[in-house]
């Protein structure tokens, strides 16, 4: 019978029992009964109503004392209830829970309903606790519930509801309380009544949805992925079971959303956020306007496709969070308990728009937002502290847009309020050290408080700490605390902060890689630490790499970039300096385009522009100088008045501007190219003055300046004040210029001039006596011969002339401002940029001193090459002598490598300092030396280098040096000499320990020029050869003895090309201490890694070829056989792994032809999908130890053991796997148990997209060429897939080659992106 029917049926009853007839109270509780029933199907509320009308009637005619009494109240409490859920009147609930206390006092213990009825109240008592958040009526609800439990005993057929409403009670006070016992217990209780709730059981999916929700809980509180991956497969079980239709499947697909969402935040498996996006839209679309849990979808839907935005940049994502997050609000209104969170969220969202597109009205709304979620987060709220942190991130975007101190201070005090909350052990306590360190930098920035400085790198200290290796904030972190290590250097000067900084860029930009958002500032951020390290001592690798970096960073910084101006204002910078040091043009003319490129990014306004303006004058005005046009100099000056303009006495590029446009007017006087105004540039060398106390290093050129200027308009209106100012200020220049100064002549120079000009006006003989005395003191200062000194010696011989005959004329002559020590400082910046790329100590072949940097120099200072270069100076052409320098110092400086075996007593660096070599004994390794020093001496060279004596062993900091430069130093040397101390004169060198040996392999490639010495110092086979290396039959020896090609022995360079030949080379080497084996390698790859004596073998080893993977993407790195390396499953412990030829897969496998292609197949569609897919695939990546792998994946559909070895321990596996043609390997060790199960092996082929050739588009031609490719067998990987998604590589210990099926099954092949650890 229908619902409908039983209430015709029961009214038609109730008819017949009219009031006052025995039968009508029964009649009555009957049609109540139908009436709620036809309710709980259709959901009429008018059904539920009129049931309620009946039953308070029964009510009235069952008094107390009756005995169904009880069985009412509960009737009338559900019904109540029931409403209560539909329509949300408070009323009805209280009288529910009045009518369930009654109804269980009158089911007493031992009544048959008292359980129902403890049941009943526990649940209703819930019910008021949701509402109105009093936890008596929770603990209530959980007392009663345990009573009910405990008459429900096993086999009771409703103890799975008890179990189920006992674990939502637990659940609930744990999100009040927080306590685990709680959460643990509801987990417990939850499996417990899905175990009761078989398939088929009404409740099974709301058990699935609940349990689901309290391990999704537990996630959250213990990070355990075994909670939310079991979550996630509950969830999609209930899901099943609430088909379309279902009420209660909107709540089990946002259940699920939010689970995935939450896989994604710890995995970053982009599937899970798209399908939580999908899930989320389709919950939406079921919880239409009206529905309780609309704002909840909306609201989870918004963050979801923020966080996609964040991930892709998709602005229409963020656009409809922004309308999302805006409808949630509409429908959180004043004093609904989840406002806040929709405050907060759309702060967040409209903040991120402002990061992308610039609006001021999303900050300000942000801002706004972010102050009415702090005001409803009161002290105690759970989410306080967040509000916090995020108001002040983006009062300190406010600030970083209009510079008002106050949003700065607010946000320093609102941190602090953060971090006052989130103590020690709080998951986001770094991110408040973080947030604060940053607001604390820039209100130095702002003021210039050192201990905001010092307290900014304390914090980034903290915060550093916690965000240990692995932590997705550590990058950050690194660089921030880095910059501020740079900023406190540039305060304070101490070395010790910049190289941490260095150091602390190079740990971020490995943690951010190739592909990575911030990869740029990484780049950018550890030039600029490279340069100031160049700036302070002049080390030109690193001017070298802060061009590369800003190259690099450039590349990643396209047009819109809101980085891209300093990345071209700083590129620029360093190619000036470069310029400075080597005066290639090339250099010069790409600095000024990238100025320009500048000011084009710099509007009127921008606060870098005067900066700009400047720098680009400076460039302009070098160029004048170097090649005299006058376009540029004119330019320069209108730069520089640009720039003066734009910073007003009290800005801190005043000083700057007004030295800088002083200089380039001066020049333009000097040079009688410009005519301007004399007012200006003196008036603003007056201001410039005042501006300059005592003792600034501009000072003396101001004054200098100044006096000529003066001197220049006396010279045009002859205006007395002029003479007298100019001679007063040329001896105030004169007083800052003791003897040794450099610009002493010019100075004494200047002020002759004046006085010779004041003794024509007046004719005062002390003028020009003293303009005599002055310009003889010059010229004793200055080197005949050169344009200084003639124009001095004019000066010189005109002032004698005035004093025998006063009407002599005073002609101009302004000096240049090149001296007598100007040449020699020349001569010394050359000298100490040769030796920057040499090793810090040599030895000395004539004296056998080893010779520190200065003891060089001075051996070069007294020697007789340098008198001949100054005399050649004096005499040489201005634009030949910086090539004359070059060519003499580099000449004096060639030195000798010295490549051997090392054995016992070989002298150390404190052995030889401060003796002659000579000397000592001969005895051991000290007469080895001795005959080294000979035969570079008998070579003709002045300078030799032995790793032995050469090196402080005992500095970490030398040896970290010296070990990377090593490969430099060999290829640098004029000449390396080999001793091969095991080989007698008539042997052969192939046999020689030296080619077994870790370090001599980069000695052997690095040196364009070797000679191999036998036992005796003879030479090889008493050849005459200045250079073995061109000689034949030697290469043909070579090649035998180390098995590499001749071309790379002759001409070798270092990098990552062809990897895994290299390692090849190095297989068969070995080293006294197990990591050098690595470290030799450092410079064969190019590499700059950290030298850490005492980790293991396999640590270094690991390293290595993991930044050889990360920078070059060579897949043939992995390519081994042997033991695997605890650093990395794909990585072996011992470079002896690389002994075995790696499988080419680009040449036919020797024994097995090349699958049939038709050519059908061949040009389909197929292959341009397998193409394209291909070409595709990400780079391979380590990231923390985690190699990001695109492979070909084959999975290995079945595996079985074969039989065991009968003498040695082996085991031989059949494997079939999708694919590929069954194989067998042989392994040492039998498989785990948990490796043979289905599913849980994969055999891959590892790509790079490298592989494939350049064409865009396939071609039949082509297509065939991809598929003979694919189709050749090939060394496989062999991997076991692991919880969380990730894989490890086993049975490395065996060549496995595999051979696809046919081209069908190349067809499908699929690339696929797996995590190795």
């Amino acid at each position: 019978m229908s619902s409908t029917d039983d209430v015709s049926h029961k009214r038609a009853h109730l008819e017949i029992c009219p009031p006052g007839s025995n039968g009508r109270d029964t009649a009555l509780f009957n049609l109540a009964g139908a009436l709620c029933n036809r309710f709980m199907k259709g959901g009429n509320v008018g059904d539920l109503d009129e049931a309620i009308t009946f039953l308070r009637d029964v009510l009235e005619l069952r008094p107390s004392g009756h005995c169904d009494r009880s069985s009412l109240l509960l009737w009338l409490a559900h019904c109540l209830s029931h409403r209560y859920d539909n329509q949300g009147a408070v009323a009805d609930l209280e009288e529910a829970v009045t009518l369930g206390r009654a109804a269980l006092e009158l089911h007493l213990p031992g009544y048959s309903g008292r359980a129902v009825s403890l049941s009943n109240l526990a649940n209703d008592l819930r019910r008021r606790f949701q509402k109105h958040a009093q936890m008596d009526d929770l603990e209530e609800a959980i007392e009663l519930h345990r009573a009910a439990l405990e008459l429900r005993l096993s086999g009771h057929p409703e103890r799975s509801s008890s179990l189920h409403c006992l674990a939502l009670c637990l659940s609930n006070r744990y999100d009040s309380q927080g306590a685990v016992a709680d959460l643990e217990e509801a987990v417990t209780l939850g499996r417990a009544a899905l175990e009761l709730r078989l398939p088929g059981h009404s409740g099974r999916a709301v058990s699935l949805n609940n349990l689901a929700n309290d391990l999704r809980k537990r996630f959250r509180k213990h990070a355990r992925m075994d909670d939310l991956e079991e979550a996630i497969k509950l969830h999609r079980a209930a899901l099943e079971l609430r088909l379309s239709g279902h009420p209660e499947r909107s709540s089990s697909l946002h259940c699920l959303a939010l689970c995935l969402s939450n896989r994604y935040d710890s995995q970053g498996a982009v599937a899970d956020l798209e399908e939580a996006v999908t899930l989320g839209r389709a919950a939406l679309g079921l919880r239409l306007p009206g529905h309780s849990g609309r704002a909840v979808s909306l609201s989870n839907l918004a963050n979801d496709l923020r966080t996609r935005f964040q991930k892709h940049a998709q602005m229409d994502d963020l656009e409809e969070a922004i309308k999302l997050h805006h409808a949630a609000l509409d429908l959180r209104l004043s004093g609904h308990p989840e406002r806040s969170s929709s405050l907060h969220c759309l702060a967040l969202c409209l903040s991120n728009r402002y990061d992308s597109q610039g609006a001021v009205a999303d900050l300000e709304e942000a801002v706004t937002l972010g102050r009415a979620a702090l005001e409803l987060r009161v002290p105690g709220h759970s989410g306080r502290a967040v509000s916090l942190s995020n108001l002040a991130n983006d009062l300190r975007r406010r600030f970083q847009k209009h510079a008002q101190m106050d949003d700065l201070e607010e946000a320093i005090e609102l941190h602090r309020a953060a971090l006052e909350l989130r103590l020690s052990g709080h998951p986001e306590r770094s991110s408040s050290l973080h947030c604060l360190a940053l607001c604390l930098s820039n209100r130095y920035d702002s003021k210039g408080a050192v201990a905001d400085l010092e307290e900014a790198v304390t914090l980034g200290r903290a915060a550093l700490e916690l965000r240990l290796p692995g932590h997705s904030g550590r990058a950050v972190s690194l660089n921030n605390l880095a910059n501020d290590l740079r900023t406190r250097f540039r305060k304070h000067a101490r070395m010790d902060d910049l190289e941490e900084a260095i150091k602390l860029h190079r740990a971020a930009l490995e943690l951010r890689p190739s592909g990575h958002p911030e990869r740029s500032s990484s780049l950018h951020c550890l030039a600029l630490c490279l340069s100031n390290r160049y700036d302070n001592q002049g080390v030109v690798a690193d001017l070298e790499e802060a061009v590369t970096l800003g190259r690099a960073t450039l590349e990643l910084r396209l047009p819109g970039h809101s980085g891209r101006a300093v990345s071209l204002y700083n590129l620029a910078d360093d190619l000036k300096t470069r310029f400075q040091k080597h005066a290639q043009t090339d250099d010069l003319e790409e600095a000024i385009k990238l100025y320009r490129a500048v000011l084009e990014l710099h509007p009127s306004g921008h606060p870098a522009l005067s900066s700009s303006l400047g720098s680009l004058a400076l460039c302009l005005s070098i160029r004048y100088d170097c090649q005299g046009a006058v376009a540029d100099l004119e330019e320069a000056v209108a730069l520089a008045h640009a720039a003066l303009e734009l910073c007003p006495p009290g800005h801190p590029g005043h000083d700057s501007s007004v030295n800088r446009l002083s200089v380039t007017i001066r020049k333009g006087f000097q040079k009688r190219t410009l005519s301007h105004d004399l007012e200006n540039p003196i008036g603003l060398r007056r201001a410039a003055l005042e501006l300059f106390p005592s003792g600034h290093p501009y000072r003396l050129s101001l004054l200098r300046s100044l006096a000529l200027c003066l001197l220049y308009r006396y010279d045009n209106q002859e205006v007395v004040g002029d003479l007298e100012e100019a001679v007063s200020l040329g001896r105030a220049a004169l007083a800052l210029c003791p003897p040794s100064h450099p610009n002493r002549a010019s100075s004494l120079h200047d002020l002759a001039q004046s006085l010779a000009k004041h003794f024509c006006l007046q004719s005062i003989a002390a003028d020009v006596d003293e303009a005599i005395a002055l310009e003889r003191e010059a010229l004793q200062l200055l080197t005949p011969g050169t344009p200084t000194y003639d124009a001095s010696r004019r000066c010189f011989t005109t002032y004698l002339q005035m004093r025998i005959n006063p009407r002599v004329p005073v002609t101009s002559s302004i000096a240049p401002d090149i001296t007598h020590f100007d040449i020699h400082q020349v001569i010394r910046g050359f000298t100490l940029e040769t030796l920057k790329t040499m090793p810090t100590r040599l030895l000395h072949t004539l004296t056998g001193v080893l010779c520190n940097r200065d003891a060089q120099i001075s051996q070069f200072m007294g020697s007789q090459q340098y008198n001949q270069l100054l005399s050649s100076c004096r005499t040489c052409p201005l634009d030949q002598r910086r090539t004359l320098i070059h060519t003499t110092i580099s000449g004096y400086f060639q030195f000798v490598t010295f490549s051997h075996r090392w054995s016992a007593n070989e002298p150390l660096l404190r052995d030889v300092e401060g003796h002659s070599i000579y000397d000592m004994s001969t005895e051991g390794g000290f007469g080895k030396l001795q005959a080294f020093c000979l035969r570079a001496c008998e070579q003709d060279y002045l300078w030799a280098w032995s790793d032995t004596c050469c090196i402080d062993k005992d500095s970490s900091a030398e040896l970290q040096e010296a070990i990377g430069s090593m490969f430099a130093w060999y290829r640098r040397s004029a000449l390396t000499i080999v001793h091969l101390s095991d080989i007698p004169d008539n042997g052969s060198f192939g046999t020689s320990e030296w080619f077994r040996r870790g370090w001599t392999l980069q000695e052997l490639l690095a040196p364009p020029t070797l000679l191999f010495y036998t036992q005796n110092w003879s030479l090889y086979k008493n050849l005459t050869s200045s250079n073995h290396k061109t000689d034949a039959n030697v290469m043909q020896e070579l090649e035998n003895a180390t098995g590499i090609d001749s071309k790379f022995l002759i001409h070798f360079s270092p990098g990552m090309d062809d990897a895994r030949s290299r390692l090849q080379w190095a297989s068969s080497r070995c080293t006294t201490r197990p990591e050098d084996i690595a470290y030799s390698l450092f410079g064969i790859f190019a590499l700059h890694l950290p030298v850490l004596y005492g980790e293991s073998a396999e640590n270094a080893l690991g390293r290595l070829l993991a930044e050889v993977i990360s920078q070059s993407g060579d897949i043939s790195v992995l390519d081994w056989v042997g033991a695997a390396s605890p650093f990395h499953s794909c990585l072996p412990a011992h470079i002896s792994s690389y002994q075995t030829l790696p499988l080419s897969s680009c040449q036919p496998h020797a024994e097995e032809p090349s699958l049939t292609i038709n050519h059908q197949s061949a040009s389909s569609t197929a292959p341009r999908k397998l193409y394209h897919s291909l070409a595709k695939s990400p780079l391979p990546q380590f990231f923390n130890r985690r190699l990001v792998l695109p492979s070909i994946t084959h999975r290995v559909a079945a595996i079985e053991l074969q039989g065991e070895g009968p003498l040695t321990p082996s085991y031989t596996y059949k494997i079939r796997a999708s694919g590929l043609r069954p194989l067998e390997i042989t392994l040492p060790d039998k498989l785990e148990d948990a490796a043979t199960k289905q599913g849980a092996l994969q055999l891959v082929r590892p790509w790079h997209s490298k592989l494939l050739s350049p064409s865009a588009e396939l071609d039949a031609t082509s297509g065939k060429q991809l598929l003979s490719i694919l189709g050749r067998p090939f060394n496989a990987l062999l991997l076991v897939r692991l919880p969380h998604n990730e894989y490890k590589r086993i049975a490395s210990s065996t060549l496995i080659v595999a051979k696809p099926v046919d081209s069908g099954s190349v067809l499908q092949t699929k690339v696929k992106t797996l995590n190795i650890v």
